[in-house]
This record gives C-alpha cells, structure tokens and sequence, in this order.
C-alpha cells in the first residue's frame, strides 16, 4: 500500500509538472508591501491618528518557480483604499506606550490574492476582477518604545476574511482566509540630530484554510515580510515647521512553508496534495518622499517601489500616497518665551 501511495504521488507530481496549472497556482500572501517604508519603527504618538493609504499594484509579467516570466495574458491591475484607525494610550506599559489599531473599511478593485490557474497561458485579469470592502486588518496589541537613538515596535494583528470570496471565482475581494501576524520594526536614527535614519520592518503570517474548487481546501503556506528604508530629513524652513524627508526603501516577500491541504489538478478531475506547490518570492526596491508639519501632527507620503526579481509570483510595481494626521492626548505645551534680561544699571558720572 505504501509503494502504490508513493507511485501515486509521483504521478501526481509528474501531472503537475507537465500541466502546469498548479504549479502557476500561487497567490500573494495577505500582507501587501510597500505600506511601511521610512520611520517604519515610529509608533504615533499618544492620541487618535488617522492614516490614508491609496495602494497601486501593476504587473503584466508572472514568473515561474526558476524566476524567468512565462506566457502570459492580460494585466494585474489593483487598487486598495485602506484607512487605518490608531489609538495610543498616554501610559507606560513596561516602559513603552500601548496601541490598538484598526484597519477598515478597505475598499478594493480587484482581488489582493492573485491565483493563477489558466493552464496554459495564465490570465492575469482574471484574478484583479469585481471590486468592493475587502477583509478586515485588526492589530489589538502594538506597544512602542521612543528610545534616545532609536524607535522600536512590536505587535500581533489578524486579517478576518470579511471580504467577497467564493472558489473559482473571478470577482473575488478578500482572500478567503484567517491570517495571525506578528510584526516587529525598529528605526535607529544615525545622527544625533535624527535627521538620518534607517528603518526595518518584518512581518510573520500564518494562515488558516481556504475552500477550493472540486471539494479541495488549502492552508496557504506561513509568509515573511521585510520592508526596509533609509532616509534624509530636511528642513524647507529655518524653524523646521516644515520637513521634507527623502530616501530609498524596498521590500522582500517569501514563503516560507509549505501549503497545507489539496488543490485541483487541471483537466484530470484528481486532487494533488497542496504542498508540491513551489514557493514565492519578490523583491522591490524603490523610493519615498515626506511632506512633514511637525506643530500640526501632518505628514503627506509618496511611494514607489520596482520589482526586480520574483519566482512563482507577479513581477510588477507598487505605488502608495496618502496622508496621516494624528490628534494628540495630552496636547503639547506651547514653547514659552524666554524672560527678558534686565541690563544692569549704570551710573552716570558727576559732572567736575
């Protein structure tokens, strides 16, 4: 029985190779990069803070396992409008501040997972179809540190499937799936000023099951994120009212374990376990631009980022802007002016 089941897998190996529909069967993990970037350790400061993204993903290329493009039809073309809702606590939590965030309504044309499936020439548009909300981002706990040289941060979030998902279909929004993150970044600032800085951001998901088509389910497998920046702050005016902070950042996207469950095997009628799947990867490098009123708590951002190397995975690129505004609690005291210094009294010589 064993020696069948092995022959078994084999075949079944050999027809996903030879087909190649499942071996194209990849998605992008729930975690959209290019949302972080500069200042990524920076938690906001105590109060409500209010953050607009406007994410753009383009990519006409689809690499295979050994990362050169394969035919291919169509584009993958998505927008995510997502709205991110921040809290920090005015209160010290084993020596950092406490804040809970919330990332909806997110609205999106096209699905933010990309399955491709077409057997022999993978239909891109097919996977950025429909629009609507899509899941919801919940991160209950991130506790941040402000720290003399350095801004550091550490949290859990989950992604609840609340987004339109049904197998197969080309219409689809959410992923279709739980996901738990664990999320980490520090920004260390090089110069005692902290006009130089260097952030690094990772990002650790694990995935629950997501129904197939033909009866099958898949546990897409767990994802690792790194978002990376490093950036210049200048001041446009002698008493820094107004900053501009520019410099280079990139992103680095992985798989890192194998899918769980079973998945379709094209034009057969039979079901392949999910972890003969290959696994993804991309990496981006790119730039960013910051328009910082540091007395009003506002900042606008531009972002952009190329991929330049992918395997089982879209090639393409990524745009992000939008603002952030942070209402602070307490609000800070005014400078106050410094007293005036007498000069001292001088007597006037008497006259001979």
């Amino acid at each position: 029985m064993r020696s069948r089941r092995a022959f078994g897998l084999i075949i079944l190996a050999c027809i996903l190779v030879g087909s190649g529909t499942p071996a194209l069967a990849q998605q992008k993990p729930q975690w959209m990069p290019g949302q972080m970037g500069l200042n990524a350790g920076i938690l906001p400061s105590p109060g409500f803070t209010f953050v607009n993204l406007d994410i753009h993903y383009d990519a006409s290329t689809f690499n295979g396992p050994n990362g050169n493009a394969v035919p291919v039809t169509g584009t993958y073309d998505v927008w995510a409008v997502e709205n991110a809702f921040y809290y920090v606590l005015n209160r010290k939590v084993l020596g950092g501040n406490l804040g809970f965030m919330v990332m909806f309504p997110t609205f999106a044309s096209g699905s933010l997972v990309a399955d491709i499936s077409n057997p022999q020439f993978p239909d891109l548009n097919a996977t950025a179809g429909g629009d609507g909300l899509a899941d919801l981002w919940v991160q209950p706990l991130t506790l941040g540190w402000h720290l003399k040289r350095a801004d550091i941060l550490v949290g859990d979030a989950f992604m609840v499937p609340t987004g339109r998902y049904s197998p197969g279909a080309t219409d689809n929004v959410g992923t279709g799936y739980f996901g738990n993150h664990v999320l980490a970044a520090v920004t260390f600032y090089i110069t005692k000023n902290k006009g130089t800085a260097a952030s690094v951001f990772t990002d650790w998901e694990v995935h629950g099951s997501r129904d197939g088509t033909n009866g099958t389910s898949k546990t897409p497998g767990q994802a690792f994120t790194d978002e990376w920046g490093l950036g210049q702050t200048l001041p446009l005016k002698k008493d820094k009212s107004r900053l501009l902070q520019v410099g280079v950042i990139g992103y680095d996207q992985w798989q890192v374990a194998d899918n769980g469950g079973t998945i379709p095997v094209a034009n057969t009628g039979l079901t392949a376990p999910a972890s003969l799947l290959p696994h993804y990867s991309v990496h981006a490098v790119g730039g960013q631009i910051n328009y910082v009123l540091p007395e009003k708590n506002f900042s606008l951002f531009l972002k952009y980022e190329h991929e330049y190397q992918s395997s089982s995975h879209t090639q393409g690129n990524t745009l992000v802007f939008g603002p952030a505004w942070t209402w602070r609690n307490p609000k800070p005291a005014p400078p106050t002016a410094k007293p005036a210094t007498a000069k001292p009294a001088t007597a006037k010589p008497a006259k001979p």
